[in-house]
């Protein structure tokens, strides 16, 4: 059952580690099917071990249909997001540093960077904690995240999301470029340079139009 999804899931997990947004077992990967069910990632294996039978499938209320492994112990928090944000079909959880860390001294990361705006739509919240592997941890990022594309989960990590893979991958990485960034700026002790609201609405549409259109569709 969802073959060809799971190893794109998997495939997503896997670029977590390249880009340095979780060590081993840490974080997360889960999207959600046109039948509703929803694709997640299993409780500490590390990614490089995964295959795509390890990935399992789940319903809305966290009842294992497929897979033989035990599911994520954060799922019962990304199913609340699913619940809750019906435009989200993929959400991935990551430990990434940087992000992270500025979300330890900031209630919300500036958007200062074009990347940033593409891929996150703009400045992204820090959301209360939320105890990891339990529903609170859903409900703050709900509760904080508007209509960005990521949050930061105060002393936790970061959560993306997106229509599909794809865009909630891109939010993710671009959000810890510009978290990098950012951070090495504040490092400066100088005034940071800010964009106006209308750069970053202008980043958002640019990226909209980003990328590559299926040869079927038109120019």
């Amino acid at each position: 059952m969802f073959d060809t999804q799971k190893q794109e899931v998997l495939n997503a997990a896997l670029k977590l580690d390249r880009y340095g947004l979780i060590a081993l077992s840490g974080g997360n990967v889960s999207c959600r099917m046109d039948s509703g069910e929803v694709l997640v990632t299993p409780s500490g294996m590390i990614y490089d071990d995964m295959v795509p039978e390890d990935i399992l499938v789940v319903d809305l209320d966290g009842n294992i249909i497929e897979g033989e492994r035990k599911a994520s112990v954060d799922t019962e928090a990304l199913l609340y997001i699913y619940k809750n944000m019906p435009q989200v079909n993929a959400v991935i959880h990551t430990h990434q540093p940087y992000a992270t860390g500025l979300g330890l001294v900031m209630d919300e990361l500036p958007c200062n960077l074009s990347t940033m705006a593409n891929a996150t739509e703009g400045p992204v919240a820090v959301a209360e904690y939320g105890d990891p592997g339990s529903l609170s941890m859903g409900v703050e990022a709900v509760k904080a995240i508007g209509d960005r594309l990521a949050v930061v989960l105060k002393h936790h990590g970061v959560i993306a999301v997106g229509r599909d893979l794809r865009q909630a991958l891109f939010s993710c990485v671009y959000l810890e470029e510009a978290a990098k960034t950012v951070s090495v700026a504040l490092s400066t002790g100088m005034p940071m340079a800010t964009m106006t609201q209308e750069q970053i609405d202008e980043a958002v549409a640019v990226f909209h139009r980003y990328g590559q259109k299926p040869i079927d569709q038109d120019a």
